[in-house]
C-alpha cells in the first residue's frame, strides 16, 4: 500500500486540489439562501479566525514532530558511526588474526550502512538490510569466539563495543520507522478543508473568488509538503546524509 506521504510532491498537489475544491464549494453554497447577513457575518468573523488559528497550531505542532523526528534520525547517524569508529579501535585488544577479521569485517559494515541511508528502491533496501543482518551475525561471531576461548575484561570491552554496534543500528531503523502518525495528517487535512470552506462561504463576491480561493490552499500545501519531506526518510529534498558513516569509511580504508 503506498503511503502518500512518502511524496512530498504528490502531497502538494492532493492539497491544492481538495482545499480548492472545498473553497468553492462554500462559495457556492453561500450563493444560494444561506448567503451570510450584515448581522451574523461579524459573529463568522469570530468562527473563521479562531478555526484559522486552529488550523495554524496544528501545522505548528506536526512541523515541530517532524522536525524532532529528522534530528533523531542525524543523532542516531552519528551515534551509530562513534560506535563503529570505537569497535574498530577496540579490536586491537583481540589476537592478531581475530583482529583483523573484525575490523574487514567493519568496513564492510560500514559501506552497508551507508548505503542504506543512500538508497530509495524498495527491493535494494530489502538487499541491502539482507547483507547487513548477514554482517552483524558474522562480526558478532567474530568477536564472541575469542572472547569464550579466553575470557578477560579486555575481551570482554570488544563483545561491549560490537553490542554497541548492533544496538546503534536497530536504534537507527526505529528512528526511520517513527513518522507522523496517519491520524494527524487525517485531523490536520480535514481541519484545513474546512477552514477553506469556511473561507469560501465568508466571500462576497464571485471576483473575489476567482482570485483569493487560491490562495489558502497554496499557502497550507506548500506546509504541508515542507512536512510531508522532513518526515520522510528516503524520498523529498530534506533527507539525512551519511556523513558520518562516510567519513568514517573513508578513515578506515588501508592506506
Amino acid at each position: 500500500m503506498i503511503n502518500v506521504t512518502d511524496y512530498p510532491v504528490l502531497v502538494f498537489v492532493l492539497s491544492v486540489a481538495a482545499m480548492w475544491i472545498a473553497g468553492r464549494i462554500g462559495w457556492r453554497f453561500s450563493r444560494r439562501k444561506y448567503a451570510l447577513t450584515d448581522e451574523t457575518r461579524e459573529d463568522f468573523g469570530f468562527i473563521l479566525g479562531a478555526s484559522l488559528t486552529l488550523l495554524g497550531l496544528l501545522i505548528g505542532f506536526t512541523f515541530s514532530m517532524a522536525t524532532n523526528r529528522y534530528d533523531q534520525r542525524k543523532n542516531y547517524e552519528e551515534a551509530e558511526a562513534n560506535a563503529i569508529g570505537t569497535e574498530y579501535v577496540r579490536a586491537d585488544l583481540l589476537p592478531p588474526d581475530d583482529a583483523a577479521k573484525v575490523r574487514a569485517l567493519l568496513r564492510d559494515y560500514v559501506d552497508r550502512r551507508i548505503h542504506f541511508y543512500l538508497t530509495h528502491d524498495a527491493e535494494r533496501l530489502a538487499q541491502t538490510n539482507a547483507v547487513t543482518a548477514q554482517l552483524q551475525n558474522e562480526m558478532w561471531s567474530a568477536v564472541v569466539a575469542p572472547a569464550q576461548s579466553k575470557p578477560n575484561p579486555l575481551s570482554a570491552l570488544v563483545v561491549s563495543g560490537m553490542n554497541d554496534v548492533l544496538n546503534s543500528q536497530g536504534y537507527t531503523q526505529a528512528a526511520m520507522w517513527n513518522r507522523i502518525p496517519i491520524a494527524a495528517w487525517v485531523l490536520m487535512a480535514a481541519i484545513a478543508i474546512g477552514c477553506n470552506l469556511l473561507v469560501g462561504y465568508g466571500l462576497r463576491s464571485a471576483a473575489g473568488a476567482a482570485r483569493l480561493l487560491l490562495i489558502l490552499p497554496l499557502l497550507v500545501a506548500v506546509a504541508f509538503m515542507l512536512i510531508a519531506d522532513i518526515d520522510s526518510p528516503r524520498r523529498g529534498i530534506i533527507r539525512v546524509s551519511p556523513q558520518n558513516l562516510t567519513s568514517l569509511a573513508e578513515s578506515l580504508r588501508p592506506h
